[in-house]
């Protein structure tokens, strides 16, 4: 009997499943502390841009009960995936998927019931490997959600400005050497920048960074003590399972 077409994979201790298609761009620990760096409370429209199959979002849903959680994505197969996630997960009365490019123009946004500074938090994990520096996955879904050019960043990052209300918050994860980047975008409209590295194991470099900001703000920049995943002996760190297994939340996202 031929594999299905797709796997089903408990993430955060079991709390959650994700169906998620076998081949392509599989969920990772990027969602997860996505979700856990992200500030919301219960009642609180908040919009995932580039949602995939809807583990940031849906997680983010799971640990603030009440939450209304729109999921935008691209591609109609994973925007499909991420409205059956909120399905098997009994989500669906706050929870929805919209099949949108961010890149659309605001009238698309409009039309699809995203209106114009609704939003009290947008979340987004944006394709950030440099095409010209990075070598392309030729799987088409890994690289749609990997392979970002020039420009990418500031136009997602204009999106989330225009759909959050005043102080509202943006949280995203990206690359820990296109930190630069993500300062530059943020550059205007946002303020109040909180940056949490993120290190694969002590004392090794950064391989990502989580950032919040606040829209409207002009409080000064903090950089947080970073998140490591695992220790000398490459077992997960008690924080760090904390924050995959168990909801716990980050630094961020204490409001």
């Amino acid at each position: 009997m031929p594999d299905k077409p797709f796997t089903d994979n408990a993430i955060l201790g079991g709390l959650l499943v994700i169906r998620q298609p076998r081949r392509g761009h599989r969920v990772g620990h990027d969602a997860i502390l996505l979700a856990a760096a992200t500030p919301a409370r219960p009642g609180e429209h908040v919009v995932e841009l580039g949602a995939g199959v809807g583990a940031a979002g849906l997680a983010l849903a799971r640990r603030v009960p009440g939450t209304r959680v729109n999921m935008v994505e691209l591609d109609p197969e994973l925007a499909a995936f991420a409205a059956k996630n909120a399905e098997l997960n009994r989500l669906s009365e706050n929870v929805r998927a919209i099949v949108l490019d961010v890149t659309a123009p605001p009238r698309a946004f409009v039309a699809a019931g995203l209106i114009p500074g609704s939003a009290a938090r947008v979340l987004m994990n944006p394709p950030f490997n440099d095409p010209a520096r990075q070598r392309a996955s030729p799987d088409p879904g890994r690289r749609l959600a990997h392979a970002a050019p020039a420009g990418l960043l500031a136009t997602w990052v204009r999106r989330a400005a225009s759909l959050l209300a005043p102080s509202g918050t943006l949280t995203l994860i990206w690359r820990a050497d296109g930190l630069a980047d993500v300062l530059a975008a943020l550059g205007r409209g946002f303020g109040g920048i909180v940056v949490m590295p993120v290190h694969p194991k002590p004392d090794a470099a950064a391989i990502r960074v989580l950032v919040r900001a606040t829209k409207g703000s002009r409080a000064p920049l903090a950089l947080l003590p970073g998140l490591t995943l695992n220790d000398a002996d490459r077992r997960p760190t008690p924080e760090a399972e904390a924050v995959l297994r168990a909801v716990a939340v980050l630094p961020l996202a204490r409001l």
